[in-house]
C-alpha cells in the first residue's frame, strides 16, 4: 500500500464484531496487532498508535452483553486489548434513542488541551439518563448477559445441525446472540446464494420471523434477537427456517425458478 509522506492516520474505526460486513468474527489479538506500534507490516508500515493515531471500537450493535462471554465484544480480543475510544447505543436504550462514547483518560484530556468545547443539545437529558440507567439495571438483574450465552450456544447448536442437513448452509459462525448463517450456491466456489437468501427471508416473514440479510452479496442471515429471546424462541425459529429450506430444495432449483415463485 502506498502512502504519502505528508499523510497521517488519525484514527482507526471498526467494529468490533463486523455486522453489516457479514457477521464476521476476527481472530482473538487481531486488533492488538492493529493498534499496537511494536508490529510494522500494516496501513503504510506503522501502525496505528505508532502513527498518532486512535483506535476506535465501534460497540452499538455488539455491546451490552450481547457476546455473552464479555459485555463488551472488544474484550473477545484478549485482556491486554484496550480501545482508545468506544462508541455506543442502541442496545443502552432499549428502544429510546441513546448514544455514548467512552475514551481513555488520555484522550479526553488531550481533547480537553485542544480549548474546543463540546457542545451538544440534547446530551445530559435526565430522561435519557433514566433510561440507560434502567437498562444497565435490567441487564444485571435478568443475568442477560450470561443468559445471551447459553442461549447463543444453544441456538448456534441448532443451526449447525441445518448446516449438515441442508447444503446450501455455508457457514455458521458467531457467538453468544451475535450469529451469521452463510448462505451459498455451492461449496466449491462458496458463490453467495443471494437471491435464495431474498426468498428465505421472505417466506420467513410470512412465518411471522423477521430476519435480514448482510454481507458483500446480501446472502448472510444475521441472527441478534433481544437478549430476552429463549430457548424456545430458539427452537421455533430454527423449525421454521428448516421448514423453508426443505420445502425451497423439493419445488426450487434454480434462482430463476425463485424469482418466478410467489
Amino acid at each position: 500500500m502506498h502512502c504519502p509522506t505528508q499523510q497521517q492516520i488519525a484514527a482507526f474505526f471498526a467494529e468490533s464484531l463486523p455486522s453489516v460486513g457479514g457477521q464476521i468474527i476476527p481472530p482473538a489479538g487481531y486488533f492488538s496487532q492493529v493498534a499496537d506500534p511494536r508490529v510494522s507490516h500494516l496501513l503504510c508500515h506503522r501502525h496505528i498508535r505508532k502513527a498518532g493515531g486512535v483506535f476506535v471500537a465501534d460497540e452499538i450493535q455488539v455491546g451490552f452483553g450481547r457476546v455473552g462471554k464479555h459485555f463488551w465484544a472488544f474484550q473477545l480480543q484478549g485482556k491486554d486489548f484496550v480501545p482508545d475510544i468506544v462508541t455506543m447505543g442502541k442496545s443502552i436504550g432499549n428502544g429510546h434513542p441513546v448514544a455514548c462514547v467512552a475514551a481513555t483518560q488520555p484522550v479526553a484530556r488531550a481533547f480537553e488541551a485542544t480549548g474546543v468545547e463540546y457542545f451538544n443539545t440534547f446530551g445530559g437529558s435526565p430522561v435519557s439518563c433514566a433510561v440507560g440507567l434502567a437498562v444497565l439495571n435490567v441487564l444485571e438483574k435478568e443475568q442477560l448477559q450470561d443468559h445471551a450465552t447459553s442461549v447463543g450456544s444453544f441456538l448456534m447448536q441448532l443451526l449447525g445441525q441445518q448446516k449438515i442437513k441442508h447444503p446450501i448452509v455455508g457457514d455458521v459462525r458467531g457467538v453468544g446472540l451475535f450469529i451469521g448463517v452463510d448462505l451459498i450456491k455451492d461449496e466449491a466456489t462458496r458463490t453467495p446464494a443471494t437471491e435464495e437468501a431474498a426468498y428465505l427471508v421472505s417466506r420467513l416473514k410470512e412465518n411471522y420471523v423477521l430476519l435480514s440479510t448482510d454481507g458483500p452479496g446480501r446472502n448472510i442471515l444475521k441472527f441478534k434477537p433481544p437478549m430476552c429471546f429463549s430457548l424456545d424462541n430458539a427452537r421455533q425459529v430454527v423449525a421454521k427456517l428448516d421448514a423453508i429450506l426443505t420445502d425451497m430444495e423439493e419445488k426450487v432449483r434454480s434462482c430463476e425458478t425463485l424469482r418466478l415463485q410467489p
